[in-house]
């Protein structure tokens, strides 16, 4: 538990005199006096229960429980400074803005929904969102051109260096126009796939090894008609207009669905099923509007699943 009686100038002095290794130094950088500095690294000694400085001939030098408190009062001071950045960047319009990746299964329903909340905060924040295939947009992330990727858990292989949400799990379903002939067929529906042209999801796209074992376990090893996409625009045009049938994540055509312009062919995907949330950096620290439009997209995911 940690002593309410540490306060941030005993962290702000000891990290300084470590720097220095002086507390002559120290207190010219600090502007306060020399007594005024051994008075406080004083006082932390006493909290600690152990000295973190110790004398060597004429100057001093830290102790080795001063080097092991050193990193933990670093990191909480340059936390803090960052929050301090981050809330006056929040209420600065020219601050660099929230980058984030969105995945086609979020773009439709969590992301718009998310930003209507966001921007009933009244925060003056920037925000970019890009849409793309999952590979880019983590490469992305991983590079530092986006902040935050929404949308399927990826592979484990490609989630090194990153921290993963999960919000809900969601799974592929197999979409038709309204009135498709095999919305009335019979019950061997996979018999009749060939016979359409078919949508999927591209190599690259998180849900392609989904989607190509659960094709395979239903003895469909191949389908003659193909056409790859990740273009959510594309495939709802496309799939209105003819008899084409869309494999596709749940999410992107929830309102379709719901609204009657498309429809889910009966077809049991629960084993398709994957988790769908938020993955930052590991390292990263959120800023406060990022922070915020994290929430955000908490409170919507919460609400579509309810849905």
């Amino acid at each position: 538990m940690i002593d309410n009686r540490v306060k941030f100038r005993h962290l702000q002095t000891f990290v300084e005199v470590s720097r220095q290794k002086s507390v002559m130094k120290a207190a010219e950088l600090l502007h306060v006096s020399q007594p005024a500095v051994t008075k406080t690294i004083r006082e932390l000694e006493e909290v600690l229960g152990v000295a973190v400085f110790e004398k060597d001939g004429r100057g001093i030098r830290i102790t080795r429980y001063g080097e092991a408190f050193l990193k933990h009062a670093g990191a909480a001071l340059t936390a803090l400074r960052q929050g301090f950045d981050s809330v006056s960047h929040a209420l600065h319009a020219d601050a660099p803005p929230i980058r984030v990746g969105a995945l086609p299964t979020v773009s439709t329903r969590i992301i718009p929904q998310a930003m209507t909340l966001f921007l009933k905060e009244d925060v003056p924040a920037r925000i970019k969102i890009v849409t793309g295939e999952n590979a880019v947009l983590l490469e992305q992330l991983r590079v530092g051109d986006l902040d935050l990727v929404v949308g399927r858990l990826a592979a484990p292989e490609q989630m090194t260096g990153f921290s993963f949400e999960h919000l809900y799990s969601e799974q592929v379903v197999f979409c038709v126009r309204a009135g498709h002939p095999l919305l009335s067929a019979g019950s061997d529906l996979f018999g009749e796939l060939e016979r359409y042209p078919v949508l999927m999801p591209t190599r690259a796209s998180i849900i392609r090894p989904f989607v190509e074992r659960f094709l395979i376990a239903n003895g469909i090893s191949g389908l003659p008609t193909q056409i790859e996409t990740v273009s959510d625009s594309f495939g709802r045009a496309f799939v209105r207009q003819t008899d084409a049938i869309w494999i596709i994540s749940t999410g992107v055509v929830a309102t379709d669905i719901a609204d009657g312009t498309l429809a889910a062919l009966p077809i049991d995907t629960s084993e398709t099923k994957g988790p769908v949330g938020l993955t930052v950096r590991a390292d990263a620290i959120p800023s406060m509007p990022l922070a915020l439009l994290m929430r955000t997209i908490r409170e919507a995911a919460a609400e579509a699943a309810k849905s």
